[in-house]
């Protein structure tokens, strides 16, 4: 059976009164099923790895001196292992990810926080490349809506799909967090 960590992804201000708002799933929703799955995995004994991303000072978003670089109290204030700042989409690159993963002998991922389609899909990719298993828990993710290339906008939850789909084909299990509690504590009868 695979040891998995719980690995919860740039869950900071940014994504709910910065520049980048997350709207699908919504944010409360996503943000509750966020701190579901880091209960549960305390208390099932899954490591819980916070990771943070840092942008450049004074460029607008994730600015460490910014209101909007500070983790969720949410998140923040729950219990967890270890906090890995990034300053990259991947939360592999540049960091001691994979020295803290190699130490508690973890060999799955299973991955929840912001943005589904750039920092969560790239740690996934990552994991997949480091020959580590890979789960997404699809309602403790989410996106933005996003501009599109020729100036219109891609509705949050098509491009929450359209991010998740690549994933599933490659082997990245998708899940919800119910199902993924289920899978940590077997029910009582």
């Amino acid at each position: 059976m695979p040891t998995t960590a719980l690995i919860v992804i740039d869950v900071q201000e940014e994504y709910f009164s910065g520049l980048l708002p997350i709207a699908f799933p919504r944010r409360e929703e996503s943000l509750r099923r966020i701190t579901q799955a880091m209960d549960h995995a305390t208390a099932s004994g899954v490591p819980v790895i916070v990771v943070r991303h840092n942008g450049e000072p004074g460029e607008g978003t994730f600015d460490p001196g910014g209101a909007t670089w500070a983790l969720r109290p949410e998140v923040a204030e729950r219990p967890y292992d270890a906090l890995v700042d990034k300053a990259l989409p991947g939360s592999f690159t540049g960091t001691p990810l994979a020295e803290m993963l190699a130490e508690r002998g973890v060999d799955h991922l299973t991955i929840c926080g912001y943005m589904t389609n750039v920092c969560c899909d790239t740690t996934a990719r990552q994991a997949l490349h480091r020959g580590l298993g890979a789960t997404i828990l699809a309602d403790a993710t989410g996106v933005p809506d996003m501009p599109d290339i020729e100036g219109g906008v891609v509705p949050a939850a098509d491009l929450q799909r359209a991010a998740l789909a690549p994933l599933a084909l490659m082997g990245v299990e998708v899940a919800t967090v119910g199902a993924w509690v289920d899978s940590l504590v077997p029910p009582t009868s």
